[in-house]
């Protein structure tokens, strides 16, 4: 592969990560996990789908995971806590910790039974390793369309599997263990974390505000997901819980 072709490779990739990461935070984290906003069926499938061909995770799953973390934040019943498991652990390992837990089926059923498994996660969805490949082929096939070999393709790929991979730990690791902390709890606020993860890295926010569906609550803290829940507000294909924020007590 020449010079530009890992240059290609890496954007496409990056790129893609981005897509995952924003679909993750708005659906998966702002929608399911915590309700703060409700989204139109026309959206919610697409994000389904976008989630089936750029991670393969089960959307009740990540959610059980996610909610589990809140219930038992930095405890040692916590998936992924760096405080109880280490910094290093979590932020390279951090896949491990999620699928032991998304694994235990009697965990997705006590804190995801809002979110049974219909026809669609039986016959497509649940069927992680289809969804990964016809990403895959998604992303060959396009690279290939774009005057790229097929290689850059498959290596865009693998660098989007690392990217995603390595932003989630951060999110994780990073927004547990470095950061600022106006609000009393174990998570931290990091801004450029957030700039690379949809908003994500306003962690301590996040803690303060569970249900609220934006994470920036300072004056210049900047939180990507929130615009496109704005943008799909503004176009009636969302619906936010409540605009004030609701701060968790302590």
């Amino acid at each position: 592969m020449s010079w530009s072709d890992w240059v290609a490779a890496f954007v496409a990739a990056f790129i893609v990560t981005q897509i995952a990461i924003v679909v993750t935070t708005v659906y998966l984290h702002r929608a399911l996990s915590h309700r703060s906003l409700t989204m139109h069926p026309a959206v919610a499938l697409p994000c389904r789908g976008i989630i089936w061909v750029t991670t393969g995770m089960r959307p009740r799953e990540w959610v059980a995971v996610h909610r589990k973390h809140h219930a038992a934040t930095d405890t040692p019943e916590d998936p992924h806590s760096p405080a109880v498991v280490g910094f290093w652990r979590v932020q390279l390992g951090n896949v491990g910790l999620y699928k032991k837990v998304a694994a235990d089926q009697l965990n997705t059923r006590k804190y995801a039974r809002d979110l049974p498994a219909d026809t669609l996660d039986r016959w497509v969805f649940d069927r992680a390793l289809v969804g990964l490949m016809v990403g895959i082929a998604i992303l060959v096939v396009t690279m290939w369309a774009l005057g790229f070999g097929l290689l850059v393709g498959f290596v865009a790929a693998g660098l989007h599997a690392v990217m995603y991979v390595m932003l989630s730990g951060a999110i994780n690791a990073v927004g547990h263990t470095y950061g600022s902390r106006p609000y009393e709890n174990s998570a931290t606020n990091g801004q450029f974390l957030a700039l690379i993860t949809a908003g994500e890295g306003l962690h301590n926010n996040h803690h303060a505000a569970p249900t609220s569906a934006r994470f920036a609550l300072a004056k210049g803290e900047i939180d990507p997901g929130w615009f496109f829940v704005r943008t799909l507000t503004a176009l009636k294909l969302a619906r936010i819980r409540h605009e004030e924020v609701h701060l968790k007590a302590a």
